[in-house]
C-alpha cells in the first residue's frame, strides 16, 4: 500500500490481548486472524477492540492473553451478509504489532487520524439531558477504488458544527476507536446482544 493510502487512516492502540487467534481469511496463502485487544479507557472501563492480523505479523498458535501489545494499522469496513441484510463489520488491520512491558499512560492509549467524506446525511439529537450528539458515516478511500466506511459519534460543539455537514463534505477527524454494546431485536420474542465499534471524535475539520 501507497504511504498515502496510509495518510488517510492511521490507528493505533495499546491494550492487553483478551482472547485467543481465530481464523478470519486467506490471501494468496497469507492467513488473517481475529484478537480482541482490551483498551483501557480514562475512566475504569474498556474497550474491547477487533484486530485483524497476519500470521506473519504475529505466532497465531500462542496463547497470547493477558500480554500487552501496541499494533498500528487502519480502520477498515466490510459487509458481511446476514440473510437479506448486509452489516457493516468493523476492525484494526494490524500493520505492525509491538509486545510492550507495563504501560501506564492510558491517554496514548487509542488514537485514530481518518480523512474521508460524509456519505449518508448526519443524524443530530440531544438526550434527555440536553447532550448533543451527531452521528457520521464516514467513506475513506483505499488504493484500487475500495473504501472503508467508519460510524463516528461526534458531540457537544462538534455535534453542532458537524449536523451542518452534507453528503460528499471532507472531513478529518481525530479520535479514539471504542467499543458499545447494544440489544437487536431479531423479533417479536428475540434478541439479540451485539457489539458495535465507532469513532469517538474529539477533533473535527471541514476541508474545503
Amino acid at each position: 500500500m501507497s504511504e498515502k493510502g496510509m495518510e488517510n487512516n492511521k490507528v493505533t492502540v495499546i491494550g492487553v490481548i483478551a482472547s485467543e487467534f481465530t481464523f478470519s481469511h486467506a490471501v494468496y496463502g497469507e492467513g488473517f486472524y481475529q484478537v480482541d485487544l482490551a483498551v483501557n479507557r480514562l475512566s475504569e472501563q474498556a474497550d474491547i477492540i477487533p484486530l485483524l492480523i497476519s500470521e506473519r505479523l504475529i505466532d497465531v498458535n500462542t496463547d497470547f492473553r493477558g500480554c500487552t501489545i501496541e499494533a498500528t494499522g487502519q480502520f477498515r469496513s466490510y459487509n458481511r451478509h446476514e440473510g437479506m441484510k448486509n452489516r457493516l463489520v468493523l476492525s484494526v488491520f494490524v500493520r505492525e504489532v509491538n509486545f510492550m512491558e507495563e504501560f501506564t499512560d492510558y491517554t496514548k492509549t487509542n488514537q485514530i487520524f481518518l480523512d474521508g467524506y460524509i456519505c449518508k446525511e448526519p443524524i443530530y439529537r440531544k438526550t434527555p439531558l440536553g447532550r448533543e450528539i451527531a452521528d457520521l458515516l464516514v467513506a475513506v478511500n483505499r488504493p484500487y477504488g475500495k473504501s472503508d466506511y467508519i460510524p463516528c459519534i461526534s458531540w457537544g460543539r462538534n455535534a453542532r458544527f458537524a449536523s451542518g455537514f452534507t453528503v460528499g463534505t471532507r472531513v478529518m477527524i481525530w479520535g479514539r476507536v471504542q467499543s458499545r454494546e447494544y440489544t437487536k431485536k431479531l423479533s417479536e420474542t428475540e434478541c439479540e446482544k451485539r457489539t458495535a465499534y465507532e469513532v469517538s471524535v474529539s477533533k473535527l475539520e471541514c476541508v474545503e
